[in-house]
């Protein structure tokens, strides 16, 4: 097997993906969320594939590029799964706890903790300001969600002018997943569905809002999503494992 035009491989492939630059991407995956993103440098990516460091410039031409294909992946489903449940015609409590659940999930099964860099300087790099521009559109459907969640569900909920901690809320919870992956050493102590499921339901019952009746029309929504895209596939696991039949 071969890296590019006349560059064969130094070793079998000892990476999983498809391709070379799933590979490469894999590697620096790992190395960016153990070794730390400054620490690592093309020539160790290039190692950790078996590749030469040549070879791997037939990819990406910086490790920064690499970083932006990752950072752009940890966004991409959730932000897909937001456009089209709010697009659905579903009560806006159901959407809210579908994306959460479903983009909890993303979090948690992802083979490395990825947004353990949201924190890098690096993300202050003009190349990086699409990714940036897509979790501050995503993180805007959380808010726009549980607003109009709010002023659905919650009597007396002040809409007009609600308390933006409040409404944020949603989308940190989801976002803990980060933290405790980085605090458990990458790995969650729970099926990814599971512990989707356990922030969806925090994330509402922040808002004051009971989630026991939308986790069924919830777990729909996501199947309905999981089989309408290509994205990383996310099923809950059966009503044993999540509790919502």
């Amino acid at each position: 097997m071969t890296t590019g035009p006349g560059r064969p491989r130094l070793t079998s492939p000892r990476r999983p993906g498809s391709s070379a630059s799933e590979q490469i991407l894999d590697a620096a995956a790992e190395l960016f969320t153990t070794v730390g993103f400054t620490a690592t440098s093309t020539r160790k990516i290039a190692d950790a594939v078996g590749i030469r460091q040549a070879s791997l410039y037939h990819h990406f031409g910086t490790k920064e590029e690499i970083l932006e294909v990752l950072l752009e992946r940890t966004v991409s489903p959730a932000l897909a799964a937001a456009e089209s449940l709010t697009a659905a015609e579903l009560p806006v409590a159901v959407a809210l706890h579908a994306l959460s659940w479903y983009d909890a999930s993303q979090l948690a099964s992802s083979r490395w903790n990825l947004g353990a860099l949201y924190l890098l300087p690096e993300l202050s790099s003009p190349s990086l300001a699409p990714f940036v521009a897509q979790r501050q559109t995503l993180r805007g459907y959380y808010s726009d969600l549980a607003v109009r969640a709010l002023h659905e569900e919650v009597s007396g909920a002040d809409t007009d002018t609600p308390d933006p901690i409040l409404v944020d809320l949603p989308f940190r919870i989801v976002e803990s997943a980060i933290a405790t992956r980085a605090d458990d050493g990458n790995d969650i102590d729970a099926e990814p569905a599971e512990y989707g499921l356990t922030l969806a339901d925090a994330g509402l019952r922040a808002l004051g809002i009971d989630p026991t009746p939308v986790a069924e029309p919830s777990r729909r929504a996501v199947e309905a999503l999981d089989d309408a895209t290509s994205l990383a596939p996310f099923r809950p696991s059966g009503s044993g494992d999540t509790g919502t039949q």
